[in-house]
């Protein structure tokens, strides 16, 4: 069974975007590792949590930010795919 993906969001932050932007990105990225992607408004505000099965794989409290999708996609490789090739998302930034 492949892994599926859940993105716990704040509604009343309005963060439905950022987070469908996230599963977009997330399902074009790994469309054979992965076996769906969720949406789930939170009920605690401000919360913004991804979930690797039951595994919390970023927290906005608890990280101290919003991932950029680079991290996001390279921690999800990291743990579903890890010889999987992220092309320019694998670069590091030159100074």
């Amino acid at each position: 069974m492949k892994p599926h993906i859940t993105i716990s969001y704040c509604p009343k932050c309005g963060w439905l975007l950022r987070a469908a932007y996230m599963a977009q990105e997330l399902l074009t990225t790994f469309e054979e590792e992965l076996g769906g992607v969720t949406l789930k408004p939170s009920e605690t505000a401000g919360s913004y949590q991804v979930l690797l099965g039951e595994e919390v794989i970023f927290d906005r409290k608890r990280d101290g930010h919003f991932p950029e999708i680079k991290e996001l996609k390279q921690t999800v490789r990291d743990k579903v795919s890890p010889g999987k090739s992220l092309g320019h998302s694998d670069r590091k930034a030159e100074a």
